[in-house]
């Protein structure tokens, strides 16, 4: 199968994605009723859509295609406010964070669906430890090159969101010592990690045919890089960020991206090279480990600062962009939540404070909730 091509979309519009938690009321473990879920949410009022994941103690929402921080921000509340209402109808709770702080991956049960059973068939146990949540987001783009430039540019800004947005410090009962636990679940699949360095449409669709012609490829699905072109959506998709604790951040983190987006296309600081790719892995690395008070390497300049920094820095310029996008609330709340901490910070004082992790989950869901 060719590559499609590249359908033209607005420049700079938003798709958010959250990958959410179903919960028992009872002991605060994973439900596996995603199907009932999905039959009290089917007439849902909006233009947003509910749909299944690979297990069954998961559902993905996503919004429609918005254009500024405020009404996105009210659609996912809309979205949070329906489902919580229908879920309570089921005794159920819905929680964020990337993990889970102790499900067993092997009492999961893949949802009954073809491309789930081709997936758990393909890759066996990985597919039940996929059992994580993350929040996905869309910018749209005019054209593939315009896409496939933005995608590379973006690369060293992979590790903010990957820190702003950790909140699974907790896998199968254990502290990780990581922020973010999630995305080495992530890293486990063979197609992960980062693009190739390609900068045009056409020569992405040499790289495509030769992927299928190997057989490892059959479609985009298959790549589960932290960037991904989306030809059918016209969009580029950031695939790092762990679904937060709340819809508002949520929002935040989708319109900063938004804010990044405009400042690379109309200021065009730098110029993509796959050089920026040698700190990569390191700066990704130190982000999942130690969230906002790893390290990072700046690709051109080989200076190293503290990520917290330089998200701070980077707000800073960011500034005209966001008033233009009408932003500033987006941006304020993360520059607020660089000294308050991340959500794994959140979850991780919640423990700290004697609560056993049934309690830390709770708490979670009411976070959600609120």
């Amino acid at each position: 199968m060719p590559l499609q091509d590249f359908t033209p979309s607005e420049a700079l519009t938003l798709g958010v994605e959250l990958e959410l938690q179903l919960l028992s009321t009872h002991d605060f473990d994973l439900a596996p009723q995603a199907e009932d879920l999905l039959r009290e949410t089917a007439k849902h009022s909006g233009a947003w859509d509910i749909k299944p994941e690979i297990t069954r103690s998961m559902i993905e929402i996503g919004s429609s295609i918005q254009r500024r921080h405020g009404p996105l921000r009210e659609e996912l509340r809309d979205m949070r406010n329906q489902l919580s209402r229908a879920a309570r109808k089921l005794n159920i709770a819905i929680a964020g964070g990337g993990t889970h702080a102790y499900q067993q991956w092997s009492e999961q049960q893949i949802f009954p669906a073809e491309r789930f059973r081709y997936i758990s068939e393909l890759y066996g146990y990985l597919a039940k430890q996929f059992t994580v949540f993350g929040q996905h987001v869309h910018v749209g783009c005019p054209d593939g090159d315009q896409a496939l430039w933005l995608l590379h540019a973006l690369s060293r800004y992979v590790p903010h969101f990957i820190a702003l947005s950790a909140s699974s410090p907790y896998v199968q009962g254990q502290d990780t010592g990581f922020d973010s636990a999630r995305l080495n679940s992530v890293f486990a699949f063979p197609l992960s990690g980062r693009a190739p360095f390609v900068r045009s449409w056409e020569e992405f669709g040499g790289f495509f045919d030769k992927m299928t012609a190997t057989g490892v490829v059959q479609s985009m699905k298959d790549f589960y890089w932290d960037i991904r072109p989306k030809p059918e959506f016209g969009t580029i998709e950031l695939r790092v960020c762990d679904t937060p604790l709340s819809v508002d951040k949520a929002a935040a983190l989708a319109c900063y991206l938004q804010c990044i987006c405009r400042q690379l296309r109309e200021e065009k600081p730098f110029e993509p090279s796959e050089d920026d790719y040698l700190v990569y892995t390191f700066n990704r690395f130190q982000a999942c480990r130690f969230g906002l008070d790893g390290e990072i390497v700046d690709p051109k300049t080989k200076q190293r600062s503290r990520l917290r920094d330089d998200i701070l820095r980077t707000l800073t310029r960011l500034d005209e962009h966001a008033l233009d996008l009408e932003a500033l609330d987006a941006t304020q709340l993360l520059r607020d939540s660089l000294f308050e901490g991340n959500d794994a910070r959140w979850l991780r004082a919640q423990r700290a404070a004697m609560l056993p992790l049934p309690a830390v989950v709770e708490a979670a869901a009411r976070r959600w909730g609120e």
